[in-house]
């Protein structure tokens, strides 16, 4: 039977409401430490934080720094601590953080630059350390390396990475030890030692074998619970402490 106008249901209208957003500041050339300011913001329920953000830093106080770029969860600039978890501000719906006021700062662990802006260079030195890329010996191939579904999928969820820090920087031992590769280097690190057709896998396993390296690991599963992607962090971490072990990879 064919749906008439009357038959159809209308969908209920939502709208919007006045939120109060917490956030942690800090200007450096005034402040000696962060503060909170709060601005109330007129917000949908599918509003993201990103969006309430630029509206707050639009119309309301343009000195508000923080950053974004493609605004789909693909680049993970926009990682901070919204409720007191880690997330993207681009995936994160103002409907699904409840009824009350909604808290903002930067991520944890990192140099703090200007608001919900850190200084990622040492999330990057460690990243670098793990060597993620391929290594190959012999000459170059005539052909593409040919790869298996079954050798692909043992490494699959750790192609997911984008390096947003989300993990690393809910990470407690990270927060305390400066020194710690952190969960971020250790995913690129699994995402290299288990493929195929890669050859460095016992360098980066030396690498990661220090002291501050994937020992420090307490698994606490705050960077699998943190991770945008839905990478388990956590799984990879034991993976790659079990080849250090067994040394089979």
């Amino acid at each position: 039977m064919t749906a008439t106008a009357e038959s159809v249901p209308t969908p209920p209208r939502t709208e919007p409401t006045d939120v109060t957003f917490r956030i942690r500041r800090f200007l450096p050339e005034l402040d000696d430490e962060p503060h909170w300011e709060d601005y109330v913001v007129s917000v949908y329920p599918t509003d993201r934080v990103l969006d309430a953000l630029m509206k707050i830093k639009g119309e309301q106080d343009g000195t508000l720094t923080f950053r974004r770029s493609c605004g789909h969860g693909v680049c993970g600039s926009d990682a901070m601590m919204i409720n007191g978890s880690n997330r993207l501000a681009c995936k994160t719906l103002i409907k699904d953080l409840g009824s009350g006021d909604v808290t903002v700062e930067a991520i944890k662990g990192l140099p703090l630059e200007k608001d919900l802006v850190v200084d990622m260079e040492p999330f990057f030195e460690a990243y670098r350390a793990v060597k993620p890329y391929l290594i190959t010996d012999g000459q170059e191939p005539t052909r593409e390396r040919l790869q298996s579904v079954e050798e692909r999928q043992a490494f699959d969820d750790t192609t997911k990475c984008i390096l947003c820090a989300a993990c690393t920087t809910s990470c407690p031992v990270f927060w305390t030890d400066e020194q710690y590769f952190g969960p971020a280097a250790i995913v690129a690190a699994h995402r290299f030692i288990f493929d195929s057709r890669d050859a460095g896998a016992a360098e980066r396993l030396e690498i990661l074998n220090d002291k501050e390296g994937v020992w420090r690991c307490r698994t606490t599963f705050n960077c699998s619970s943190a991770c945008p992607r839905g990478i388990e962090v956590t799984q990879a971490i034991q993976q790659v402490k079990r080849a250090l072990i067994f040394r089979r990879f």
